[in-house]
């Protein structure tokens, strides 16, 4: 075995088992939401706890029973989604928790009547989709490092400065963010995103970045039109220079550099909104390291997931195991497998993607995402479908 394939699978290790030993600390979940159903009011109406009805999600009587046929097919795209564009698994995860599933308006019920059970689903809903990020950013870290397609400087920077970021704001936040408002929150800030990255697809956008137009030029002749004999071992990420000053490395023979203080920075920012919207934060470290770094779309997937992994193992550490947040089992468990076989298969389709048509994906999810769970969560009601 090769010194990067070890490396891949000690990356690969180490973080399922940093994430496998969140699951430990069940009871002390499960007097928590015994407590918040036994509060809530009894009956059949909106709101209520109907004790004789079916168990649903999280074991509530009468609470949406999630397919997990419809959420293991879920997981495949998105699985896929984060490991091509190294963002939106999140995003995509929170799509199928809040609309999917109906999760968003079972909680929203409970708004008034019982406001500790309101916020737990919120929370539940917050960790669940960073579980399947965390999957995914594990298997997409390994694989892009073998495809040297990852910076390991810049990810770790990033990486480590997410730390803070993703313990502070659990801490701060949990049990205190209604569903409402979460939901409002979530659409505004992936909309300002998507709007931004819409202009980074510009023309004027493009010429700001002429070292990352060369880098994927390159990648592209020798990976889509195959015109080019450049290996991985001779194209792929190669470090020059490794300082606490400053790090250059080289991509398919262009040049690249960067000081590890400002990812350090950028890190703990991205992080904590992150931690805030219970996602895995891609798509804001998706336009800091196209537009801050300058790098090429097809070094973004790697790098933005060996990041995301670093926070998500902090970030959902914090929720459960300090802040004894539930999650639901039995869905989480099918999940994790379907965002196994999509994350297998998009660090393997992404290399025949333009780079410019990559961008334009994540900037059509960013607005549409956007736009929906702004007006849902502000408004009462979606202007774009469903409504």
């Amino acid at each position: 075995m090769s010194k990067k394939s070890r490396s891949s699978v000690a990356i690969m290790i180490a973080g399922l088992l940093l994430m496998s030993i969140l699951a430990l600390p069940c009871a002390v979940l499960a007097d928590e939401l015994a407590d918040a159903i036994a509060a809530a009011p009894q009956g059949t109406e909106p709101g209520q706890i109907d004790h004789a009805a079916e168990p649903g999600f999280l074991g509530i009587p009468g609470a949406p029973e999630p397919s997990l046929v419809i959420g293991f097919l879920w997981a495949i795209w998105v699985g896929w989604i984060f490991s091509t564009v190294g963002a939106f698994g999140g995003i995509m995860a929170g799509v199928g928790h809040i609309t999917v599933f109906g999760l968003a308006d079972y909680g929203r019920t409970f708004k008034n009547t019982s406001p500790a059970l309101n916020k737990l689903l919120t929370d539940s809903i917050r960790v669940s989709n960073q579980w399947m990020v965390g999957l995914s950013a594990a298997v997409g870290s390994v694989n892009y490092y073998r495809m040297g397609r990852l910076v390991l400087p810049l990810g770790l920077a990033l990486g480590i400065g997410s730390i803070l970021g993703s313990y502070l704001v659990p801490m701060i936040t949990a049990g205190k963010i209604s569903l409402k408002d979460y939901i409002g929150y979530f659409g505004l800030i992936v909309f300002v995103i998507g709007a931004f990255l819409f202009y980074e697809t510009t023309p004027r956008g493009q010429n700001r970045k002429k070292e990352a137009k060369a880098a994927a030029k390159r990648f592209e002749e020798a990976n889509i039109a195959q015109s080019s004999s450049a290996s991985t071992e001779e194209g792929g990420v190669k470090v020059v220079e490794w300082s606490f000053k400053k790090v250059r490395f080289t991509f398919y023979g262009v040049e690249f550099s960067f000081n590890p203080i400002i990812p350090l920075i950028g890190g703990f920012f991205i992080a904590g909104i992150a931690s805030f919207l219970g996602i895995g934060g891609g798509f804001l470290f998706v336009p800091f390291l196209t537009s801050i770094a300058g790098l090429p779309m097809f070094l973004v997937a790697g790098t933005s997931a060996l990041t995301v992994l670093i926070g998500m193992i902090t970030s959902i550490f914090t929720y459960m195991v300090i802040k004894s947040v539930p999650i639901y089992w039995a869905l989480i468990g099918v999940e994790l497998v379907g965002i196994f076989v999509g994350s297998m298969i998009g660090p393997r389709t992404s290399k025949y993607i333009p780079d410019i048509w990559l961008k334009r994906l994540f900037v059509v999810l960013a607005l549409y995402v956007g736009i929906r769970y702004t007006t849902k969560g502000f408004l009462g009601y979606s202007i774009v479908p469903p409504f």
